[in-house]
């Protein structure tokens, strides 16, 4: 399990650092890295670090979440006043709602299933577009 974790910490922060390079998000080399060494391509990963996979998958969402929230500072939110709230409540509020609508079209969920899948991806996604 420890190999399992330094192999994916090392592809990761190498694929980090190459994507940065070339201008693009650090995030999506390390997705890619994780989908080429998963189980359904590579299988590089021992069988115990694939069956703690989901209680990975919540830290790791912890963590964007995290370094979303940090990066806010009161008294700058303060200045910018309720610019702030609308720049924040309202894109989310379509994000969601659109996300919803296409998988209801495209994928025939129902607008519960949509809906949770859209403001669970809103709220997600400042955290991969602000850094």
């Amino acid at each position: 399990m420890a190999l399992s974790i330094a192999v994916i910490m090392f592809f990761g922060l190498i694929s980090n650092y190459f994507f940065t390079k070339l201008k693009l998000p650090g995030l999506l080399g390390m997705l890619l890295v994780g989908v080429i060494i998963g189980p359904y391509c590579l299988n590089l990963l021992d069988e115990s670090i694939l069956s703690v996979s989901a209680d990975l998958r919540k830290i790791a969402l912890i963590i964007i979440l995290l370094r979303a929230g940090l990066g806010i500072n009161r008294s700058q939110l303060k200045k910018v006043g309720i610019t702030a709230f609308k720049l924040s409540f309202i894109p989310a509020v379509f994000e969601g709602l659109m996300i919803a609508f296409a998988t209801i079209y495209l994928f025939g969920f129902d607008f519960l299933q949509g809906g949770m899948l859209g403001f669970i991806l809103a709220a997600v996604s400042p955290a991969v577009v602000v850094p």
